[in-house]
């Protein structure tokens, strides 16, 4: 004869299997979280909430004895059903998605069809706790949602469409978030697809595009084109202007570009009338405006320093006077210059400038010329990166190592705009062969220059 009934195993049971549950659901929480698992989640929902209300369904219907029937039951029944349909979906999610290998076909599924799935199963598993718990019949409520979405789909059936056209636009998936898109409207990159739209965040702000328009369109994926990103930018100089000189300075300039692919060669090609073509690599789309905007402001420059014509446009910034001018106070002083050398020198020597952060001399290049700077200050890095390096002011220069046919040993770059007088290299060497002193002088700055460069 057995002396306790089956409510005293069901209590036993609880009263042992509780603490021990949560005890060691505790621990492999602390574990994963840790570890930084994404199944941290679904063992805390487990541990708070599932769990508890599990024992306490045990103890109401199988220790107490309260009847299926019963209002209070009924309403534990279905949160431990709604707690179990959000595991559920915790779990699918972190088990298919959250978890998917980079470049994997789940890492690719679109959060869209994501969302439309997690509705499938939060209206499945309602379906089915009204169903078994509250006895609903589902059967009519079915039909009824079925008339419903019909007749509110006919009242927003553009709307229905738009999200219709995205789901079988995205399911296709001609881009995903990051891509760099190119539509008739607008250029930049997807930072959001939604149900309704495709939001693209351009240089002028955020486009946002219907899915339908978008379905309904050719569009380019930049991100998905075969090879490196390239950009195109086409310049126009005077007819008279050699081709060959002025597709080696436009090649030139777009190489000096610090958002460059590197490894990749820029070219230019002439397409007449004027016209001609630098194509150049870069790293992402996102550098187009930014390499565009430094490549015509450094042409800018080259151009004029170089003689050439850009749109058509005469320099006249390099006058006699300009040159007068620098010749006796940053020339002289520092070359020890007599009224007779400054008068000799005079129609040798050209005012130029340089734009921000264009290098006016570059480590391992013989220079043809020496530079006097008259305004401006450049900077020149030190070989450590950590090291401040070292900036030039008015009266400075640079390129003396182009007396004795040596490669300079550091970088110079212009830190604004800088002006300066350049004197090539013979006329220099005319006059530093009749000053023995200055000669010397020369010698000493050139082996100062070496030993502060390899030190």
């Amino acid at each position: 004869m057995t002396v306790f009934g089956p409510w005293f195993y069901w209590a036993a049971g609880v009263a042992t299997g509780l603490p021990l549950g949560l005890i060691l659901l505790t621990e492999w929480h602390a574990t994963l979280s840790r570890r930084g698992s994404y199944l941290a989640r679904p063992v805390a929902l487990i541990r708070d909430y599932l769990l508890p209300l599990g024992a306490l369904l045990v103890l109401l219907a199988q220790v107490v004895g309260v009847p299926a029937q019963d209002p209070t039951l009924r309403i534990i029944y279905t949160g431990f059903g709604f707690i179990l349909l959000v595991l559920l979906l915790s779990g699918l999610n972190v088990t298919f998605f959250q978890s998917a290998p980079k470049g994997s076909w789940r890492g690719r599924i679109p959060t869209i069809f994501i969302d439309v799935a997690r509705f499938m199963l939060i209206g499945i598993g309602l379906a089915l706790i009204l169903s078994h718990v509250w006895g609903a019949k589902i059967g009519g409520l079915f039909t009824a949602l079925g008339v419903t979405s019909v007749v509110i789909g006919l009242m927003l059936q553009n709307s229905v469409g738009q999200i219709v056209s995205g789901l079988f636009m995205l399911f296709e998936q001609p881009f995903r978030i990051g891509d760099w898109l190119a539509t008739p409207t607008a250029r930049g990159r997807v930072i959001e697809v939604n149900w309704r739209a495709v939001h693209i965040s351009t240089a002028d702000g955020l486009q946002v595009t219907p899915n339908s328009v978008l379905a309904g369109t050719s569009f380019t994926n930049i991100s998905r084109s075969s090879g490196l990103h390239r950009v195109t930018i086409t310049t126009t100089f005077a007819v008279d202007d050699p081709p060959d000189r002025v597709c080696a300075l436009l090649s030139r300039v777009a190489a000096a570009l610090p958002l460059r692919t590197q490894g990749e060669a820029p070219s230019s090609v002439a397409l007449g009338g004027g016209q001609y073509r630098t194509t150049i690599a870069l790293d992402s789309p996102g550098d187009d405006g930014a390499a565009q905007a430094t490549f015509l402001r450094w042409l800018w420059y080259a151009v004029r320093r170089e003689g050439l014509r850009l749109d058509n446009a005469y320099d006249r910034f390099s006058t006699p006077q300009r040159v007068t001018e620098a010749l006796r106070t940053v020339v002289a002083p520092a070359l020890r210059l007599t009224d007779a050398d400054q008068q000799a020198l005079a129609p040798y020597a050209t005012m130029v400038r340089y734009g921000t952060d264009e290098a006016l001399q570059k480590a391992g290049q013989v220079p043809t010329a020496m530079t006097f700077l008259t305004a401006g200050s450049v900077w020149i890095p030190g070989d450590d990166p950590d090291a401040p390096g070292t900036t030039l002011r008015n009266g400075a220069f640079l390129g003396v190592t182009t007396l004795t046919r040596q490669p300079s040993q550091f970088d110079a770059y212009a830190l604004e705009e800088v002006t300066a007088v350049v004197i090539d290299r013979e006329h220099i060497e005319e006059l530093v062969m009749a000053k023995p002193l200055l000669l010397q002088e020369l010698g000493r700055i050139i082996d100062q220059r070496r030993h502060v460069a390899s030190a």
